[in-house]
């Protein structure tokens, strides 16, 4: 399981609705709009 780092809810990565990469590392998200709100700011969410 992956951490969505914007809201903190568990995410299969084999089933997560969004993911996007961040240096080198693929950041998996429960739906859209935390990706979203992540790629706004990724540092303040890492």
């Amino acid at each position: 399981m992956a951490t969505d780092p914007v809201c903190g809810m568990e995410v299969d990565p084999e089933e997560a609705p969004a993911e996007t990469k961040h240096e080198g590392e693929t950041i998996y998200f429960c739906c859209s709009v935390c990706k979203e709100k992540f790629e706004e700011n990724p540092e303040k969410f890492m």
